[in-house]
């Protein structure tokens, strides 16, 4: 999940301290929360909320567009996922708790998400970690503010807290939201949606885009290719009246949009994009290094909760800090593993990396010198890197 961030490539050595000014980061942790409610969104959609107790409710604070990791043990084995917060934060009538919500999309052949239909239910407890992200707002204010969202599929969960957001903040603020699908059977909150366009029916416009089903508009008809992107860029939205744009989805319809917005003149500063998927099995535990007597290894230390560990790692087997870290520090935080949520994020003290991928940082904390560990691939004999900072 990320933020103005595209894949790269990146080398980092002597980094500068942390700006005294830069926005705080908690450390993501995980918490065991019980499950309140699951409600069916489609045939293979559910929205589970859980209960946060009051004396929890501080580390599940959160803003509109940000995400939790949710942890479990199937077969045997730990799994982890990260789910898009769906709705703004809840409070309980009573007041002694609050409430989170996510929703879960069965994927073909996913582990967590087929489980997650059938094996989630009321007073079922799991561990959630605290709320992460920064697909978030940076308007200063909303009024007479204009954001538009873009999204596919489950890219919608976050759009939804964010829609509720920017309109209910403001009585002059507008929201715009294109959404694509398969056909009506697959559009998930089409309920909800229709609810919201009915309490700001002139400041919401709500546009679903249908690729298997003929929409009586053929510009919401079909597969949003350059084409029809342009021509709703030209009919239906006018770039030049939008403040934020907020784009979630596959890595193809994100980059498209971009691409496209970019082309047109709209600046990346305004663009804030997230993946729900980047196609890679999620990382699990640490994989197994081989240590053979005489091989050159990289030494990596790894400071987590005030405390300092160190491991070795083969030069050959070329794994990530993260991977390294994990066998030493098996509560190292990660989620994804691939690039995209950014929980695995930590600063680079000394030595230098290399990222495969970045889809969670935001360019000014590449500056500062903070890595995805899950991505890092050491350059230098000795690493240092600090979750704590």
């Amino acid at each position: 999940m990320s933020l103005f961030a595209p894949a790269e490539h990146r080398s980092a050595a002597s980094v500068p301290p942390p700006s005294p000014d830069a926005t705080p980061r908690r450390r993501a942790r995980f918490h065991t929360l019980a499950v309140e409610d699951v409600r069916p969104l489609t045939e293979d959609a559910v929205e589970v909320t859980f209960t946060v107790p009051a004396e929890l409710a501080d580390e599940y604070d959160h803003l509109p567009g940000q995400h939790v990791a949710l942890r479990t043990t199937l077969d045997g084995v730990e799994v982890r996922r990260s789910y898009s917060l769906c709705r703004a934060p809840e409070h309980s009538t009573d007041g002694q708790s609050t409430r989170l919500s996510v929703a879960v999309k069965r994927d073909e052949g996913g582990l967590f998400s087929t489980w997650a239909q059938t094996g989630l239910h009321p007073g079922f407890e799991i561990d959630v970690m605290s709320p992460q992200g920064t697909f978030t707002s940076a308007l200063p204010d909303l009024d007479q503010r204009h954001v538009v969202g873009i999204a596919a599929g489950s890219g919608i969960t976050p759009l939804m807290a964010l829609a509720h957001t920017v309109l209910a903040r403001s009585e002059t603020s507008r929201f715009t939201l294109l959404y694509t699908n398969r056909s009506t059977l697959d559009v998930m909150f089409l309920e909800d949606l229709a609810d919201l366009k009915d309490r700001y029916p002139t400041r919401l416009a709500l546009h679903h885009v249908l690729s298997r089903e003929q929409r009586t508009a053929p510009v919401l008809s079909g597969r949003i290719d350059e084409e029809k992107l342009r021509t709703i860029l030209r009919v239906l939205i006018d770039p030049a009246d939008v403040d934020e744009w907020f784009l979630c989805g596959p890595l193809s319809l994100v980059d498209l949009c971009r691409e496209v917005l970019a082309d047109i003149g709209v600046s990346r500063a305004r663009i804030r994009f997230e993946l729900f998927t980047t196609g890679e099995e999620p990382l699990r535990t640490a994989r197994p290094v081989e240590m053979r007597d005489g091989q050159r290894t990289v030494r990596i230390e790894v400071t987590l909760d005030g405390v300092s560990s160190t491991v070795e790692s083969p030069v050959d087997a070329h794994e990530s800090v993260l991977n390294a870290a994990l066998r030493v520090r098996p509560d190292a935080p990660f989620a994804c593993a691939g690039g995209v949520c950014g929980t695995c994020r930590a600063r680079l003290v000394s030595g230098s990396v290399t990222m495969t991928e970045n889809y969670a940082l935001e360019p000014d904390e590449l500056e500062r010198g903070y890595v995805l560990t899950c991505q890092s691939h050491p350059t230098s004999d000795r690493v240092v890197v600090d979750y704590d900072v």
